[in-house]
C-alpha cells in the first residue's frame, strides 16, 4: 500500500504540469526504488515477469543510465529480483468498468507497483558497475516543437494540442525519475516562441525561459513525424556545465521518443556519459 501511495503521489505531482498548476518537484528518494509493470490478474501467473520488468526499470531510474535496459547482466539479476521485493500493490486498470461474463477478476489488467529493498538494490547496482544517483536532480523545462505534416506547435502544459504527448512525456519522466516542467501557453506567447523558431533558438535563451516557468534548465527538442518511415525524427539539446550536448533519435512512437529523450538527459546529468 505504501508503494502504491508513493507512486500515486509522484504521478499526481506530474499531473500538475499537465494542468498548468505547478512545476514538478524532485521525486522522493523512496520512489526511486519502486517500479511498475502491467500484469494480468493479481495471482502468480504474471507476477514474476512483472517483478523483473519493475526491477529493470528501478535500476535504470536509480542509476540514471538507460543503457542498462537490455543488458544481459540486468536480465539475469532481474530473474532473481523476487528476493528483493518488500511490497507489492495493484491497481485495476479497468476500475469502474463492470466485469464481463467471460472475464474474472484474475483476467483483468492491473498496474503492479513493486517496492524493492534499497540496500539490496544498491548492492545489485554496484555489482553492475553503476552507483545510485541520489543527489538532487535538476528539473528539466521541456521546450519541444512538434511537427505533424503541416501542423506545427510548441508543446504547452495545457490546451487542445498535444494532450497525448503531454501524458506520454509525464509517464516517461516518472519512469526515469526526472522532475520536469512544461511552459504555459501564456509563457510561449509572451516569449514569442514558435515551432519554426526552435532549431535556431539559442539554448541560453531557452534556459532563461525554462527558469521562468520553474525549471533549472531547458531540454530543447524538435520532433517531426516521418510518414514514409512511420517514425518520429527527434533532435534534442541540453546544456551541462556550459557545454551543449546534442543527440538524435528515430522512434516509432512518441512514447518511445520521450522515454529515450528523458533517459539520455538523465544519463548525461547523472555523469554516466
Amino acid at each position: 500500500m505504501i508503494a502504491a501511495m508513493a507512486a500515486r503521489g509522484f504521478a499526481a505531482l506530474l499531473l500538475l504540469v499537465a494542468t498548468g498548476c505547478a512545476p514538478v518537484r524532485e521525486p522522493p528518494i523512496a520512489t526511486l526504488y519502486e517500479g511498475k509493470a502491467i500484469v494480468t490478474g493479481t495471482d502468480e501467473r504474471s507476477r514474476p515477469r512483472g517483478i523483473a520488468e519493475a526491477f529493470e526499470d528501478v535500476l535504470v531510474k536509480l542509476s540514471g543510465d538507460p543503457r542498462l535496459h537490455g543488458d544481459p547482466r540486468v536480465a539475469a539479476a532481474a530473474a532473481q529480483a523476487g528476493a528483493l521485493v518488500t511490497e507489492i500493490a495493484y491497481r485495476d486498470r479497468m476500475e469502474g468498468f463492470p466485469i464481463h461474463d467471460e472475464q474474472g477478476t484474475r483476467d483483468r489488467p492491473y498496474d503492479m507497483t513493486v517496492r524493492f529493498d534499497p540496500a539490496r538494490v544498491d548492492a545489485a547496482l554496484r555489482a553492475l558497475g553503476r552507483a545510485p544517483w541520489l543527489a538532487p536532480r535538476p528539473r528539466l523545462g521541456v521546450v519541444l516543437a512538434v511537427q505533424i505534416g503541416a501542423t506545427r506547435y510548441v508543446l504547452a502544459d495545457a490546451g487542445e494540442r498535444g494532450f497525448d504527448q503531454r501524458n506520454a512525456l509525464l509517464d516517461a519522466a516518472a519512469r526515469r525519475g526526472m522532475p520536469i516542467a512544461l511552459p504555459s501557453p501564456a509563457t510561449l506567447t509572451a516569449a514569442q516562441l514558435r515551432a519554426d523558431d526552435m532549431p535556431a533558438a539559442e539554448l541560453a535563451r531557452l534556459d532563461a525561459l525554462a527558469r521562468g516557468f520553474g525549471a533549472d534548465r531547458a531540454l530543447a527538442g524538435r520532433m517531426v513525424w516521418n510518414v514514409e518511415a512511420l517514425a518520429w525524427r527527434a533532435d534534442w539539446r541540453l546544456t551541462v556545465d556550459g557545454v551543449e550536448r546534442r543527440w538524435q533519435a528515430r522512434e516509432a512512437t512518441f512514447d518511445e521518443a520521450f522515454r529515450s529523450a528523458i533517459g539520455i538527459a538523465a544519463q548525461i546529468l547523472s555523469g554516466n556519459g
